[in-house]
């Protein structure tokens, strides 16, 4: 692709707006909001990060444990992101546990020592590097994520989404915040889900798919692992039926402006104690879940259409189920979520937060449902104590893939499965390369199909990913955009390659990598592309962080 072309604009840009917007999560069912303005005032750091994401957490204890002053600047009102938000356990398990050192194992250890001094035994231990999974409850994330932001001397600004960004040359001298703030800072670190600093600075990105041509990618573009299902998709209207995203087919490995699905990580409880019951949202129509209600026509034994892992405390994790024909993901209603509106954002996140709380009722209540997950879901709720503020509903979207970075070197399903080496290691990635479905479609001869799914099957060797080198190039943008950001979350990958990334683990590697980089670059006056990168593995390697196979 051409990158200059502007007939691909939407899957290229060279952010030209200052004003991007941040998250903007609506509460469900009288849940508090998000955000709350306070005054205004201008502070000025050596470090400041956007986004309080697990990769901005340990970006921000790895350069305050540096002696650098370090602004962690968050625009919902939970730091932790989705670990803190319901995703319960990090997919560690499906990658090699021995090349996650430094302050990822540290939190896990520390999260491991919150149980015993509990009195609380775990399914699991930090020292075995095996396959389990290291589940740990919401709260006890957030508690840990906390501890080392206060212990390191981190300050932690909450409610503060990005509204500016003033640049001199190549430089991001400051950031401003919705509350009438500004964050000076000599190197500034990207760490939201979204890319929302990285797009205001003006450093290039892209937003969906590449085809398969592209960049030679055998994975990438539109894909059809599933199997078509075998129900009507359309209303007697011969209109597609709600959660159906139309009825065009795209042509094998054709690249296209689509993104993976968004859901929320349910906390919940079958103990009667803990429990609270599913309820509908505001203007519930049971008639929307329709294609729902056909489903179970033809695969009435399918069971609950969402994975559930169990936690400490008796509480289990709802995930979106990526071999579900149907699920919690709101399938193709996040296309234009990464460059949306304040507005569009809000509208998107309460559209999610609305099909979720509804489909969880519906099938809790409607006859159409299989009795046995009616009683299952009757049995079942909200962790009673678990986003208590939040009316128990999880206050972070699972933003699995928003705008992806043009940096200094874009990595490919190549640098994945095949050139896993490389000079400028800052740690490594295993998890497979993995895509949650990307639209749903009505086909011409009857059924639906689920499009974009790519399996790990196909990546993973006895139930974990390649382990391959992430270069640092992958997370610094190109010198001539701008020259004190780094960007450890959106990194510089395509769709294929951020497939595998884009998990936590590897976020919370890349964070702790960037911090210490910009550390590194402050004391040595340097830009972030001319940090010395054998001093960095040394800096890296003294911290826990494991940079070779």
């Amino acid at each position: 692709m051409n990158y200059s072309d502007k007939k691909n604009r939407r899957r290229f840009i060279r952010a030209a707006a200052i004003i991007i917007p941040g998250i903007w999560a609506l509460p469900g069912n009288g849940a508090a909001n998000l955000f709350q303005t306070t005054g205004g005032s201008n502070q000025s750091f050596d470090i400041v990060i956007y986004g309080a994401t697990p990769g901005g957490i340990t970006a921000a204890v790895a350069a305050a444990r540096e002696g650098r002053s370090v602004a962690l600047v968050e625009p919902l009102g939970i730091a932790g992101g989705m670990m803190s938000g319901g995703l319960a356990f990090s997919d560690s398990n499906q990658m090699f546990r021995s090349t996650l050192g430094g302050l990822f194992e540290e939190f896990h250890k520390r999260v491991e020592k919150v149980y015993t001094d509990r009195g609380i035994t775990l399914n699991y231990r930090v020292a075995d590097k095996g396959t389990q999974h290291w589940t740990y409850e919401p709260h006890v994330a957030e508690k840990v994520f906390h501890e080392l932001l206060s212990e390191a001397g981190v300050k932690l600004f909450l409610n503060e989404m990005l509204v500016g960004v003033t640049k001199r040359q190549k430089a991001i001298m400051l950031i401003k915040t919705n509350t009438d703030r500004s964050y000076k800072g000599k190197v500034f670190i990207d760490a939201s889900y979204e890319g929302d600093l990285m797009a205001a600075a003006k450093v290039g990105y892209k937003v969906g798919r590449e085809s398969r041509d592209e960049l030679g990618e055998s994975l990438a573009g539109a894909a059809y692992p599933k199997k078509p299902v075998p129900v009507s998709a359309f209303n007697a209207a011969q209109q597609p039926l709600p959660f159906i995203n139309g009825a065009a087919m795209l042509a094998e490995g054709a690249g296209d402006h689509r993104i993976m699905t968004y859901s929320f990580r349910l906390c919940l409880s079958e103990d009667p104690s803990n429990r609270i019951p599913f309820s509908p949202p505001e203007g519930y129509n049971a008639d929307r879940y329709e294609v729902f209600r056909r489903y179970y026509k033809v695969a009435p034994n399918s069971g609950i259409p969402f994975d559930l892992y169990p936690l400490p405390g008796n509480k289990l994790d709802g995930n979106n189920g990526i071999g579900h024909q149907l699920s919690t993901g709101l399938v193709g209603e996040n296309w234009d979520y990464p460059e949306a509106s304040p507005e569009r954002r809000r509208e998107i996140w309460q559209q999610h937060v609305v099909y979720t709380q509804g489909l969880l009722y519906f099938l809790m209540t409607d006859p159409a449902v299989p009795e046995k997950v009616r009683v299952r879901m009757k049995n079942m709720g909200y962790a009673k104590d678990e986003f208590v503020q939040y009316g128990h509903f999880p206050p972070v979207l699972y933003v699995r893939e928003a705008r992806r970075m043009v940096g200094s070197y874009f990595l490919t399903q190549k640098d994945i499965l095949e050139d896993k080496e490389k000079p400028d290691a800052i740690g490594m990635g295993s998890f497979p390369i993995d895509s949650h479905d990307c639209q749903r479609i009505a086909k011409p001869d009857g059924g639906f199909i689920n499009e974009g799914t790519i399996f790990p099957a196909k990546t993973r060797i006895d139930g974990r990913g390649i382990a391959y080198q992430i270069p640092y190039r992958c997370i610094i943008p190109k010198a001539n955009e701008c020259t004190n950001l780094l960007v450890p979350v959106c990194a510089s990958a395509s769709h294929v390659a951020f497939c595998s990334l884009r998990v936590e683990p590897a976020w919370m590697v890349m964070g702790e990598s960037a911090g210490i980089a910009a550390a590194l670059a402050i004391e040595s006056k340097a830009t972030v592309q001319q940090v010395d990168i054998a001093q960095l593995a040394t800096r890296l390697k003294a911290k826990g962080q494991v940079l070779t196979f």
